[in-house]
């Protein structure tokens, strides 16, 4: 009897390791197709952002197209239409109006 009980605590323990190594894989496998891949995205926002002059043609998160006046440390006045400019804050940016054109 007690050969039995002591072969079953050893798979038992052995299951344990297996359920860590499985949830070690999914947190591996969450960082490598969730995580990482957004984080690049904001990176390359951010550096996109960051990189705003006169004259660059942008879309905000409003679905407003228009053209770069001026650009601040926080903001960026965005001319929609001649003679009208608005104040926006740099984060409603969201791309560049020719990565919204489709390409042919």
């Amino acid at each position: 009897m007690n050969l039995q009980a002591l072969f079953l605590q050893q798979q038992a323990a052995g299951g344990q390791y297996q359920f860590f190594i499985m949830m070690g894989l999914l947190i591996v496998v969450f960082y490598f197709f969730m995580i990482r891949p957004q984080q690049k995205r904001q990176k390359q926002l951010r550096q996109y952002r960051e990189a705003l002059k006169k004259g660059d043609k942008v879309i905000t998160t409003g679905g407003i197209y228009g053209k770069v006046s001026e650009v601040k440390e926080t903001y960026i006045n965005v001319e929609i239409s001649n003679g009208v400019v608005i104040k926006i804050d740099k984060s409603a940016i969201i791309m560049d109006m020719s990565d919204a054109q489709p390409k042919r």
